[in-house]
C-alpha cells in the first residue's frame, strides 16, 4: 500500500494539539502513548524507515562506472566526516522501540511484528557501521544522558558480527514469512529481507575484507553459503525469481525480483534518479551521472565474451570496437546505456535519437572539443558522450522529470543469486556458481553457446571468483555495489592510480571526411544521423582539476571521526589511522 509509509506525515500534522505526538523527542515523549496506539506506533516505525534511502545516481561515481573523480589525495582523513557511519540517534530510537514496545497494550502479533522490524533496523544500522569501521559500540537499549554510563568502548567486530546475527535471528522469528506486493503492509519489513540481509552479512563477515590473513579458506565461508543457500530456496519457495525483463526491475513496482523496496508516491515522496541521468536537455540541469568508457568496455559481448577475447564470437581489435561499440552487446547494454545516435524515446518524443557532437547536440548534451565547432563544450568535466537509461521513466516530460516516484529497490533476488553464487564458490561447489550465473545471463539474452555456458569460463575457484565479480558490475550496475565490492575483496588497486574516460562523436561522410556542421544540425533536427554516421575517439574526464584515483589500503576500514573520539575516551582509533584497534577478524 502506496500510503502505509506516510502515515506518519498525517497523524504529525496534529502535532500541535500535543506534545506526545513529537516521537522524535525522546525526552518528552511517553511510552504509553505511543504503544497503547497502534496508529501512533505505526508513526514511529514509519519515521524510521526513513533510514533505507532512496535513489541516488551517483553512487557508483566511486567506482570506474560513473564519471568523476571521488578519489582524490586525502579524500578520507580524520578529521572530516566524509565516509563515516556513526548515527547513534537512530539507534537511540530503535532501542526505544525495542524496550517500549511490549510495555503497550497493542494485542501481541503487532508488538511481535513491530518489535521483528525494530531488531532487523537495529542489525541493518549496525552493519553499516562496522563495514564502515569494523567494530563498534553495539548498545542495545536507549541510553539516558544523565544517567548512563556513555563512554562506551568499542566491540570487537567479530562481537558485532555476533550480535548482528543474534538480532537478526530473533527478528525472521517475529516477522511475517511474505509480504506480497498486493497486501495492504506491502513496503515493511517481511522475513524474506531478514533471511537474505542476514546471507549478506555473513558473507561481509567471511570476506577478505575482515579476514586479510586468510580471505578465501577461512570457516565463516561456510556459514555463508548455508545462509544463503537457505534464503535462496526459501524465498524461491515464497515466489520470488528473476523477472523475465530486465529493464522493467524497478519500474514494474512489486515484481517478483524485488525483495525490499522503498516506497515513492508523488506528490508525498520523490527521488531524484531521472533528475540525475537524463541529458540536461531532458532534464532541470545537467546530468550529474554518466557512464564511462571503461564501463562500456565492461559489458559483454552478445556470446558473453569480451570484445577482445579473441576466442569471442564478435571479437574486435581496439579501434574496429571504439568504431562500432554498441553493437552485437549483451542486451543488457542496450537497456542500460544511451550513447550518441541511439533510439531514445524520452519526454513522449518516439522519434528522437540522442547526440552528443559537440556543434550538433544541445548545449547541455555536448562532450567534445572538436575545433571545427568553434564553441567551447561546458560539460567536459561532468560527461562522458554517454547516459544512463536503466530505471529511467522515460514517459516524464522535461517539465515533470522531478516526479520520479519510482519505488527504490534496495534489494532483489539477482543480488542474492550472486551472493549464494560467491558463497558456493568459496567452499567448493562451483557448479552451484555457474548454474546461478548462468540462469542470470540467460535472462540478459546472451547466446548460450555451444557449452551452453554464456560465455562463462571458469576452471577453477579464481577464476570462477572473477567471473562472478564481472557479472555483478554488469547485473547491478549504477546500483552502488561496486565499490563497495571491489573494498569488501580487497581489490581497491583495481581503483587506485585510474583514470576515466570519455567518447567525443563527429560527424562524418560516407567516405568517412568530416560532414559540413551546417548539414550535420539539419539531419539531426530530423533525427536523420544514426550511429554509423560518427567517427568515435575518446577523451580522458575529467578535463581540468584531479583526474586520477588514489585508493589507498587504510581505506579498508574507514577512521572513526576525531571528535567522536575526542567524545569519548574510551573510543580507540583504527589501526591504519593513528589507533591501536584492529577491526579485522
Amino acid at each position: 500500500m502506496k500510503n502505509l509509509i506516510y502515515i506518519l506525515a498525517l497523524i504529525l500534522g496534529l502535532s500541535a494539539c500535543s506534545d506526545v505526538l513529537d516521537i522524535e523527542d525522546i525526552e518528552h515523549y511517553k511510552p504509553e502513548d505511543i504503544w497503547n496506539d497502534e496508529n501512533l506506533a505505526t508513526a514511529y516505525m514509519a519515521n524510521l524507515y526513513q533510514m533505507f534511502g532512496n535513489w541516488n545516481s551517483t553512487l557508483d561515481r566511486s567506482s570506474q562506472q560513473i564519471a568523476g573523480i571521488e578519489w582524490y589525495a586525502d579524500r578520507i582523513t580524520i578529521s572530516n566526516s566524509d565516509y563515516k557511519s556513526w548515527n547513534y540517534n537512530i539507534i537511540r530510537l530503535i532501542n526505544q522501540a525495542i524496550q517500549d514496545v511490549n510495555l503497550g497494550s497493542m494485542d501481541e502479533d503487532t508488538k511481535g511484528e513491530i518489535l521483528g522490524q525494530a531488531l532487523f533496523m537495529r542489525a541493518y544500522r549496525y552493519f553499516e557501521m562496522v563495514t564502515y569501521h569494523g567494530g563498534v559500540p553495539y548498545i542495545k537499549v536507549p541510553q539516558d544522558r544523565y544517567e548512563d554510563e556513555l563512554y562506551v568502548p568499542r566491540n570487537s567486530s567479530e562481537e558485532c558480527f555476533d550480535f548482528l546475527i543474534e538480532d537478526l535471528d530473533q527478528a525472521i522469528d517475529l516477522l511475517p514469512a511474505h509480504i506480497s506486493s498486493s497486501s495492504g503492509d506491502h513496503g515493511k519489513i517481511d522475513r524474506d529481507f531478514a533471511l537474505a540481509f542476514k546471507a549478506k552479512v555473513l558473507l561481509y563477515k567471511a570476506s577478505p575484507q575482515f579476514n586479510p590473513s586468510q580471505p578465501w579458506d577461512n570457516p565463516y565461508w561456510l556459514d555463508a553459503y548455508v545462509a544463503n543457500k537457505a534464503a535462496y530456496e526459501t524465498l524461491m519457495a515464497n515466489g520470488h525469481d528473476l523477472l523475465d525483463d530486465y529493464s522493467k526491475i524497478a519500474l514494474e513496482e512489486g515484481n517478483k525480483e524485488i525483495i525490499f523496496s522503498v516506497i515513492n508516491n508523488y506528490p508525498n515522496k520523490t527521488a531524484g534518479w531521472d533528475h540525475g541521468v537524463r541529458p540536461g536537455s531532458e532534464s532541470r540541469g545537467p546530468a550529474n551521472a554518466t557512464p564511462t568508457w571503461e564501463f562500456i568496455q565492461d559489458f559483454p559481448m552478445r556470446d558473453g565474451k569480451r570484445y577482445d577475447d579473441p576466442t569471442g564470437k564478435y571479437a574486435m581489435s581496439e579501434e574496429e570496437f571504439l568504431q562500432n561499440y554498441w553493437k552485437n552487446r549483451d542486451p543488457r547494454f542496450e537497456k542500460s546505456i544511451v550513447w550518441a545516435g541511439k533510439p531514445y524515446p524520452v519526454s513522449g518524443k518516439a522519434d528522437k535519437r540522442q547526440y552528443t557532437a559537440l556543434g550538433i547536440a544541445h548545449e547541455l548534451d555536448d562532450f567534445g572539443i572538436n575545433p571545427a565547432a568553434q564553441t567551447n563544450s561546458t560539460n567536459l568535466d561532468r560527461y562522458t558522450g554517454f547516459f544512463i537509461l536503466k530505471n529511467s521513466l522515460l514517459e516524464l516530460t522535461q517539465a515533470e522529470v522531478q516526479q520520479y516516484d519510482v519505488d527504490f529497490v534496495l534489494m532483489r533476488f539477482a543480488e542474492l543469486m550472486l551472493n549464494y553464487a560467491e558463497a558456493a564458490n568459496e567452499t567448493g561447489d562451483r557448479g552451484t556458481a555457474l548454474e546461478l550465473l548462468k540462469r542470470i545471463r540467460e535472462r540478459a539474452g546472451i547466446e548460450p553457446g555451444a557449452d551452453g555456458n554464456y560465455g562463462i569460463v571458469a576452471t577453477d575457484r579464481a577464476t570462477m571468483r572473477e567471473a562472478i565479480l564481472a557479472e555483478r558490475n554488469i547485473e547491478l550496475c549504477f546500483e552502488g555495489h561496486r565499490f563497495w565490492d571491489l573494498r569488501r575483496l580487497r581489490m581497491l588497486d583495481r581503483l587506485d592510480g585510474q583514470t576515466k574516460h570519455g567518447v567525443e562523436s563527429i560527424t562524418v561522410n560516407e567516405d568517412g571526411s568530416d560532414m559540413p556542421l551546417s548539414l550535420a544540425r539539419q539531419m539531426a533536427i530530423n533525427y536523420e544521423l544514426v550511429e554509423e554516421d560518427f567517427r568515435y575517439s575518446i577523451l580522458q574526464v575529467p578535463r581540468s582539476g584531479v583526474q586520477t584515483s588514489v585508493v589507498p589500503d587504510t581505506y579498508y576500514f574507514f577512521p572513526i571521526q576525531k571528535e567522536v573520539i575526542d567524545r569519548n575516551p574510551n573510543l580507540e582509533q583504527n589501526m591504519d589511522w593513528g589507533g591501536t584497534f584492529d577491526p579485522t577478524l
